[in-house]
């Protein structure tokens, strides 16, 4: 059953999170308001979980108070807003850790995804954490959702690696995969919220909307 609510934004411009929440939520319930400044602070530079945490926290709040502004200008200052950000952590021994961002644009991409899942992701275990912003009224709640994701040894990623790459599902995701598409056959264990990897942790939104 889903939960009653007048309604909701979601400032976000993935249909990834919007068909999540749909969910939990009535679809007629839920507003698209997308930040108006695409520019975010970036996580260049940080190499301890302490810090990529705190960097996410504030990408989700400086969207939340876009879409806020955006409300208010429009005199709508009493509906909930959600926003939400999705990164993928690896940690690597010589250099600490490392955010995952989209492959590269052309003709590079290929080579930088086959060396992220040879040598980050294969038989090694990562983290995929969403931040989420909830604002209803005056107040704010954050909160960071995790999930360890472990892939299969290098021979099973090796075996189905160039296919994977000829689907071309790497390009435009975060981390160069999507484990609710084809991605998902590289994956041997995933311990906490399947939903936070695909983009929305449906567990937190749940508990943050009671």
């Amino acid at each position: 059953m889903k939960m009653p609510l007048d309604q909701i934004i979601l400032g976000s411009r993935s249909p990834r999170r919007k068909e999540l929440l749909s969910q939990i939520v009535p679809e007629a319930s839920i507003e698209i308001v997308p930040p108006q400044d695409s520019e975010e602070a970036g996580f260049d530079q940080l190499s301890d979980l302490e810090s990529i945490r705190q960097r996410l926290i504030s990408i989700c709040i400086t969207k939340n108070d876009d879409v806020d502004r955006q409300l208010k200008r429009r005199g709508a200052t009493t509906v909930p807003i959600l926003t939400a950000d999705t990164i993928v952590v690896i940690e690597r021994p010589d250099s600490g850790y490392h955010v995952m961002g989209q492959p590269p644009s052309e003709p590079e991409w290929k080579q930088t995804v086959r060396d992220w899942f040879l040598d980050d992701y294969a038989g090694k275990t990562h983290r995929v954490m969403t931040g989420l912003c909830f604002r209803e009224g005056e107040q704010l709640i954050t909160e960071i959702a995790q999930t360890l994701v472990t892939f299969h040894d290098r021979d099973n990623v090796d075996r189905h690696l160039e296919w994977y790459l000829s689907t071309e599902e790497s390009v435009g995701k975060a981390g160069g995969y999507a484990v609710q598409g084809a991605g998902s056959v590289f994956v041997n264990r995933i311990e906490g919220s399947l939903s936070n990897v695909v983009g929305l942790p449906l567990e937190n939104v749940l508990r943050l909307l009671n």
